[in-house]
């Protein structure tokens, strides 16, 4: 990727929280730079700054430990400043070939002007019609859809701005995070009326990371499931969980680096 050109943006956006949004842009930020991309993030949910604290804290287990932990450059935006959110996002556009920015799990000013500025905008969501409502409203008897939702809208027109003012398509990606293995009838209709809204407002389907507790306790050290050896023996769920973040990031479909994706 030329150094001339901005890096491309991979916005991670949901205005509902607890979809897993952070963990796996850390996951996908870490994964890039595993394979020999670089990599930028920036963090504009600047009450949790569960992102910028996840990678403080890969820094100060790398510092203890004196193992290299491939970490991309960083930043947290104060929620405030205009001038501040612009000034790190040429900060963080200098020498990337990748900027992955964090969103707050709520309505956000800064958060529609990153989506807007998405090459690839991706939404998480948990396995459910509360999440699905975000996006969508299906008859309460049918499930079959019957309007795209607010979000769905705004999306939309951020994506008719962006063609309009630089030609660029926001490739726009739903995330099926935290499937389970339970609920049979649930998951089938919820895939079906995501499949109907795919149709209508033109977004990508991809699976994304499971509900496991891994996810949950590597966050103190800033470890991902990438870090393998650090893990020691990894037993079944390791390696399955590592399988997930693979398929994941191959059906992203993001440009690729000239190194291999890790190990």
């Amino acid at each position: 990727m030329a150094d001339a050109r901005k890096p491309h943006t991979i916005v991670f956006a949901n205005e509902k929280g607890g979809t897993g949004k952070s963990t796996t842009a850390v996951h996908v930020a870490i994964a890039l730079q595993s394979r020999g991309a670089r990599v930028a993030a920036l963090d504009l949910d600047h009450r949790q700054q569960t992102m910028a604290r996840y990678f403080e804290n890969r820094q100060a287990t790398e510092k203890r430990t004196g193992r290299e932990l491939p970490t991309p450059k960083f930043a947290a935006h104060d929620g405030e400043s205009l001038a501040r959110f612009t000034e790190l996002l040429e900060q963080l556009d200098q020498d990337a070939d990748f900027l992955v920015i964090d969103t707050p799990g709520r309505d956000d000013r800064f958060g529609r002007m990153a989506a807007a500025r998405a090459d690839t905008l991706v939404t998480p969501m948990n396995d459910s019609f509360v999440d699905f409502d975000l996006i969508g409203q299906v008859d309460p008897d049918s499930f079959k859809v019957t309007r795209p939702s607010f979000y769905s809208e705004l999306i939309w027109d951020a994506r008719k701005a962006r063609a309009k003012s630089d030609g660029a398509t926001i490739d726009w990606v739903v995330l099926r995070n935290r499937l389970q293995h339970i609920e049979a009838r649930n998951m089938r209709r919820v895939s079906e009326a995501l499949d109907q809204l795919a149709k209508r407002v033109g977004f990508r389907i991809i699976p994304g990371l499971g509900e496991r507790v891994i996810y949950r306790e590597l966050f103190p050290k800033g470890l991902t499931m990438i870090d393998s050896r650090e893990f020691g023996e990894m037993g079944l769920s390791h390696v399955a969980a590592r399988q997930e973040l693979r398929e994941m990031m191959a059906a992203l479909a993001l440009p690729e680096p000239a190194l291999p994706l890790f190990a």
